[in-house]
């Protein structure tokens, strides 16, 4: 039977300008910071990297679309390589911030884009999860897949320490409560399935609270109104760090250096390993192959250089090149992983 949600209004005066995926819900154009200063010569410029040569570049400013609002690791990490390819280009790039509907107002206006190279979508399977969750009637498949840039690890689950000091801890409470442990997500999100992944692998049942984005699931969890958060690194690292929320564990396959302190569910004896986010350009379908190689031979050489490896990991996140033919492989799975998760529900 498919689990209801139950929906909540977070007290006035709460808000927080925090925000993981989806920050703010606050539409915003920002220009990427404009570096003049030239310091690499890039393969992009009609050099070649593995993908081979091409004589496109862009001839007007390019438009990063993001679904999420500032502050996030999608819109984070998006301003990192607009500030590293206007670095190594000369081109300008722009972060737009199209929040909205499960990721498709972003999805829908680089759809309607001219396929000329010049405006693309940044993030990771959203597309997927609002067409498994019935917001649209595409996925993946409707975009032309472009190289992947950075990692961040699958969303961790954070709890309140004063009340659960481990996984052990919070799973036994949960099964001597039934639907009773609140969790925070969000309607269609990419949260929603690894909630319902835990629940079935804990062998427990929680009661999924919707309570809107990112920054509402901290200001939630602070406030005591809910008991678990999933969440990325980059927004919970400071609220671990004094002590507010505790981490009970990684759905991630083997621990990464990123969160190497943090144990994964796995290890602990909790069987779930969920999708990374693995953030990725998506095209407008009649992209031609030239464009999709300059980016790829672009994200290959940033993802290669120190400088840009630091900025990246400030962000709390990870280089992670991938061509387009093996970013559209990783879509593919992570489709199958999460319908898979959604179609149990219908059993």
């Amino acid at each position: 039977m498919k689990k209801k949600l139950l929906v909540t209004v977070l007290a006035a005066g709460m808000a927080l300008s925090l925000a993981a995926c989806g920050g703010s819900s606050a539409d915003s154009t920002t220009a990427a910071k404009a570096d003049g200063n030239k310091t690499t010569e890039s393969k992009a410029e009609g050099g070649a990297a593995e993908g081979g040569a091409t004589e496109w570049k862009p001839e007007t400013t390019v438009s990063i679309v993001v679904p999420a609002g500032a502050g996030g690791n999608t819109d984070l990490s998006a301003r990192v390589f607009a500030e590293y390819a206007k670095k190594m280009t000369g081109a300008d790039f722009i972060v737009v911030n199209a929040n909205g509907a499960a990721g498709s107002v972003a999805a829908n206006q680089v759809l309607s884009a001219a396929p000329d190279g010049h405006t693309f979508l940044y993030g990771h399977t959203l597309v997927n999860v609002a067409n498994i969750a019935g917001v649209t009637d595409y996925n993946y498949t409707a975009f032309k897949l472009g190289p992947t840039f950075a990692l961040d690890p699958a969303q961790q689950l954070y709890v309140n320490p004063e009340k659960y000091a481990d996984l052990n801890a919070f799973v036994e409470a949960a099964k001597a409560a039934p639907g009773q442990l609140k969790a925070c997500t969000e309607v269609g999100a990419y949260t929603y399935y690894e909630l319902l992944a835990f629940e079935k692998a804990a062998g427990i049942d929680l009661d999924l609270v919707d309570v809107g984005s990112n920054s509402d699931k901290i200001a939630a969890m602070l406030s005591g109104q809910v008991d678990l958060m999933p969440g990325a690194y980059i927004n919970c690292k400071d609220y671990l760090e004094a002590g507010q929320f505790a981490c009970i564990g990684a759905p991630t396959e083997e621990r990464y250096e990123l969160i190497k302190d943090i144990p994964t569910l796995k290890e602990q004896g909790v069987d779930l390993v969920y999708p990374d986010c693995e953030f990725s350009f998506y095209f407008p379908k009649e992209t031609p192959d030239e464009v999709i190689t300059w980016y790829e031979n672009l994200v290959q050489q940033m993802t290669s250089d120190p400088e840009a490896q630091e900025a990246i990991a400030k962000v709390e996140m990870m280089p992670n090149y991938k061509s387009a033919a093996d970013s559209e492989k990783v879509e593919e799975e992570m489709y199958n992983t999460i319908k898979g998760i959604a179609d149990e529900l219908v059993k």
